[in-house]
């Protein structure tokens, strides 16, 4: 089965770290002329055959190509991705690039970057000129209609989307056989096999940091009463054991954390976690006071980088982990079954917002004298 590979030519490098979804991300810049570095896995996803490609909503800054959105940017779409790189499959845009709506409530204009000037027909007309064949999350077919019937797009150009299109579905065999199999679903989801290969993933992608005087994995006969954050109880007392109220009652504390970020406004935009990678000084203040009180295993949900020398000092234990279930997390503090934490940091964590900011964009690894860097790790075994 094929797979949409996003998003082209890359979605890190973005200026401040903000999100191009919204007016004040759209830029993606290159201040360490490095955009060759982030087109890697773009040629090894190419080179085993990808078919279908989608652009990221940013425009490139810093470049030698136009200041338009990927989608919107043909130096990008033709000249790179299908005539440098040999790409001849379907390019879909990233939704949204034409027309304005709302999005769970919130109003979302058109993340036409760079071309806002343009009404809704002339950047389909862009977007068709730099070389995609499909608009994402759009129904306007109207517009395609009057650029045809105007002459501005012909059909021959069309065409060249549709053969396309119509290849994959034919590969697919989507015309023989458009309907999903009841029985062999049933079957296939929910799988104890594949559910048992889920939990085995979450435990052995846990990553440990930190582990003073070979805390982990906790013996449960020693410890008796724990104080926790960010799981329910019940989840320890299935186990037998006690949970107490508050940190000075504990023997050892267990703490979940999300990494930190700063709440935006709105229905949409409320999802996703951006500014500061660093707790404010009144969650550090809450935090440092179970710290100071009880031995304390803390378990930090890196969905992005987090500046958190204050933890790494402070906590008795530390995890990295990447949206695990509270029973994986249990096992693995306590090391049920042989679990164990196997995973590596898939970044560097930053010591300080200062560093972060002092950082180029679009360069890995140049945040000065990070706390933990990228592929640390320990085993079960070694202290730290």
């Amino acid at each position: 089965m094929p797979l949409m590979i996003e998003h082209f030519p890359g979605g890190g490098p973005m200026q401040n770290g903000e999100d191009s979804h919204f007016t004040y991300g759209k830029n993606q810049t290159y201040p360490g002329k490095n955009l060759e570095y982030h087109l890697i896995p773009f040629k090894a996803a190419i080179a085993a055959g990808a078919r279908q490609m989608m652009p990221y909503y940013s425009r490139p800054i810093g470049t030698e190509y136009e200041e338009v959105g990927f989608s919107f940017n043909k130096g990008i779409i033709t000249d790179l991705l299908r005539g440098e790189l040999g790409f001849q499959g379907i390019v879909c845009s990233d939704w949204g690039l034409i027309t304005d709506t709302y999005i769970i409530g919130q109003y979302m204009p058109a993340r036409a970057w760079g071309v806002e000037y343009l009404t809704e027909l002339q950047r389909a007309a862009r977007i068709l000129a730099a070389g995609v064949d499909q608009f994402g999350g759009e129904e306007r077919p109207e517009l395609i209609v009057e650029l045809v019937r105007t002459g501005v797009v012909s059909e021959e150009r069309l065409d060249v989307s549709v053969r396309r299109l119509l290849r994959e579905k034919f590969t697919l065999g989507i015309f023989d056989n458009p309907f999903v199999d009841v029985e062999a679903a049933v079957k296939v989801v929910g799988k104890p096999y594949f559910v048992r290969l889920g939990q085995e993933a979450q435990r052995k992608a846990y990553t440990l940091l930190k582990n003073q005087n070979g805390l982990l994995p906790l013996k449960s006969s020693k410890i008796s009463k724990f104080y926790i954050e960010g799981l329910n109880a019940s989840y320890l007392k299935a186990r037998n054991l006690q949970v107490v109220d508050t940190p000075e009652e504990a023997d050892l504390a267990l703490i979940r954390l999300q990494a930190p970020y700063e709440p935006r406004p709105g229905g949409f935009e409320a999802y996703f976690h951006a500014g500061s990678l660093a707790y404010n000084s009144t969650e550090q203040a809450r935090q440092a006071a179970i710290y100071k009180a009880v031995p304390t295993i803390v378990d930090i949900k890196l969905d992005r980088p987090a500046v958190i020398p204050e933890i790494a000092e402070s906590a008795a234990a530390l995890f990295g982990s990447y949206g695990s279930g509270p029973e994986a997390f249990l096992d693995v503090v306590f090391g049920v079954d042989g679990a164990r934490p196997l995973g590596k940091l898939p970044f560097d964590l930053p010591r300080s917002m200062e560093a972060v900011e002092a950082s180029f964009e679009d360069l890995p690894f140049d945040t000065k004298d990070p706390v933990y860097r990228f592929g640390d790790g320990l085993s079960y075994g070694q202290n730290c």
